[in-house]
């Protein structure tokens, strides 16, 4: 029978809405409790999907190669801000990658790469026409992991005053 004998590593997706933090947090806080490397991911949209959907002004390349670099500086800052209290929290070890392609995909693509242990991620980000045209990246992500996935609805859970 199998079962959960340990959590060494955590993916935790975030999209850098305003409620990445909470979910970041959220999951150093975890990550602090098994003492557990915690992966930070963000997954930059592959725009192929939306070809038929519009005509971009740019190349799809060079746009998805800005959005790379943007995503991957927006990324090295978030994490500066956030590793003092992942410190405090215990966290192991503090990862990021930016990936390219289907967000929930990639998401669980990557968890099985690092052989995470538990994702955590937020239920609600940035909703739109993709929650509308794709459905729920949470929902996506429970169906196919292969190892436990813990959701965060950033507005019920954690007591956080508004």
């Amino acid at each position: 029978m199998k079962q959960i004998r340990s959590v060494e590593r955590i993916v935790t997706p975030i999209d850098f809405s305003d409620n990445s933090r909470l979910i970041a947090d959220s999951a150093a806080f975890m990550a602090g409790k098994f003492g557990a490397a915690l992966y930070l991911v963000f997954i930059v949209q592959n725009f192929e999907d939306y070809s038929g959907f519009f005509v971009p002004q740019m190349h799809v390349p060079n746009l998805e190669d800005e959005l790379m670099t943007g995503a991957k500086e927006r990324m090295a800052t978030f994490v500066e801000e956030i590793r003092p209290n992942a410190e405090q929290l215990g966290v192991k070890e503090l990862h990021h990658e930016v990936l390219l392609g289907d967000v929930a995909e990639q998401i669980v693509d990557y968890a099985t790469e690092i052989k995470a242990d538990l994702i955590i991620m937020g239920t609600h980000g940035y909703k739109g026409l993709e929650k509308i045209m794709f459905g729920s990246v949470a929902d996506k992500v429970v169906r196919a992991a292969f190892c436990p996935v813990t959701t965060i609805n950033p507005y019920t859970c954690c007591n956080v005053e508004k």
